[in-house]
């Protein structure tokens, strides 16, 4: 039961971008709620990165210094590229920690999600810790009263609801008052994730080559299709995902994709089938494989409505060919703690509604840039146009990592409207 000053804060979605939010918000007098439609169950084997700009907000904006002991994550240091003859070409070490005060981390999507989830609901932290509710699927949203209605009838009642229900969210449309559906990307991926023990076993060419037990990142490209490799679970487990011109998965793009939907093994050996024969050895003796057609969002509107936003793939779902997806929701969350950091009561609904018109002002411009040059950086180099975003990858690069903050975030774009006011002044 809350108290009369308590402020009520109602997550929906327990994934990455949801648990980011209830550990960034999670204070002495707020009472945090996290509705998840599942039961948690296990998902098909998939790795998932945050780059330094997320890396650095858990560690040192929410002081979680424990991340990499306690989370099973493991530095990646570096990218390896190999040609369709099994060469490697290119390989570009990580200077990440040296160049942006933080690393590139990567994870089995369990262990971070179980790392998170832990820092969330644990009472040794910071806080009151939030309620983490399972089975609670939400079918309707009161956006100026910030009511959820969930599929049993049951109806719960916030101060601020935060929609991190993924790419196919229900409270996107609510927002919106329209329904908007993700947009098919042109490629779909295969993932499977094989114990590094039978890749040495079964495939030892591909361990000879890869060698697994090292934390790099292994691409091999060929024929508009891509595989991109690396550890997770301290390289106890070894992660691939095939990236595919989606005219070979024929899928409906009006139906909903979840993370469990199964690939065909055939298909996958017939589209991989002129790569170097050790990726074969590999595919082969893949016994659960993954499948999802990639979509992603146009820049919305709004992500707000009354004491109503929405966060991560919910509202700019991207392609992973930056590996900036997750990390985004880091930032969303860490935006949404900071602009909400001086707010220690129940708070109007015009106080909620100011808030959430910062963090949609602060937010929306980075990550439209960021989802747009993601789909950019997916096309074959022939077919990337430089119109449409006129920095070179690597000055990309340090536009991803250096982000330290909303707060930072807020003074270097002050500054940019200063200089470009005085310029404008000088030239007059």
């Amino acid at each position: 039961m809350s108290s009369p000053t308590q402020f009520r804060i109602i997550i929906v979605g327990g994934g990455i971008a949801g648990l980011a939010a209830a550990i960034a918000l999670r204070k002495d007098n707020r009472q945090v709620t996290i509705l998840e439609q599942s039961r948690l169950s296990t998902e098909i084997g998939a790795t998932i990165s945050l780059q330094p700009n997320a890396t650095r907000i858990i560690q040192q904006s929410w002081g979680l210094d424990n991340l990499l002991d306690d989370s099973n994550g493991t530095i990646d240091h570096g990218f390896r590229i190999y040609n369709i003859d099994g060469k490697m070409v290119n390989e570009i070490p990580l200077r990440y920690k040296t160049q942006y005060g933080a690393d590139r981390i990567m994870w089995h999507r369990q262990d971070l999600h179980a790392y998170l989830r832990t820092m969330a609901t644990s009472t040794k932290w910071e806080g009151q810790p939030a309620t983490l509710r399972t089975s609670s699927r939400v079918s309707s949203c009161d956006c100026e009263e910030g009511k959820v209605t969930l599929e049993d009838g049951e109806v719960l009642e916030a101060d601020l609801v935060i929609g991190a229900d993924g790419i196919h969210s229900v409270l996107r449309t609510s927002v919106l008052g329209k329904e908007v559906k993700p947009k098919p990307t042109g490629f779909s991926a295969y993932r499977l994730m094989l114990p590094t023990t039978v890749l040495n076993e079964y495939a030892p060419q591909f361990a000879t080559n890869i060698k697994p037990e090292e934390p790099y990142t292994s691409m091999v490209m060929a024929h508009s299709c891509r595989l991109i490799m690396g550890p997770a679970c301290d390289a106890q487990l070894y992660s691939i995902v095939g990236l595919v011109p989606d005219e070979r998965m024929n899928e409906d793009p009006d139906s909903a994709q979840s993370w469990v939907t199964k690939g065909d093994s055939g298909k996958m050996l017939e589209t991989f089938k002129d790569f170097p024969s050790w990726t074969q050895d590999v595919l082969r003796n893949a016994d659960s494989i993954g499948l999802w057609q990639l979509r992603d969002l146009d820049p919305l509107e709004t992500w707000h409505s009354g004491r109503v936003i929405l966060i991560g793939d919910a509202a700019h779902a991207m392609l992973p060919t930056q590996g900036q997806g997750a990390s985004q929701t880091i930032e969303d969350a860490e935006a949404l703690g900071t602009l909400f950091s001086h707010i220690t009561e129940r708070p109007s609904r015009d106080e909620v509604s100011s808030v959430l018109e910062d963090v949609f002002k602060c937010r929306f411009e980075r990550v439209s840039l960021i989802q747009q040059f993601s789909r950019e950086a997916a096309k074959p180099a022939t077919e990337q146009g430089s119109n449409v975003i006129k920095m070179r990858p690597d000055e990309f690069m340090d536009y991803n990592c250096t982000y330290r903050g909303v707060r930072d975030w807020e003074e270097k774009r002050s500054m940019a409207a200063i200089t470009a006011g005085i310029q404008t002044v000088a030239v007059a």
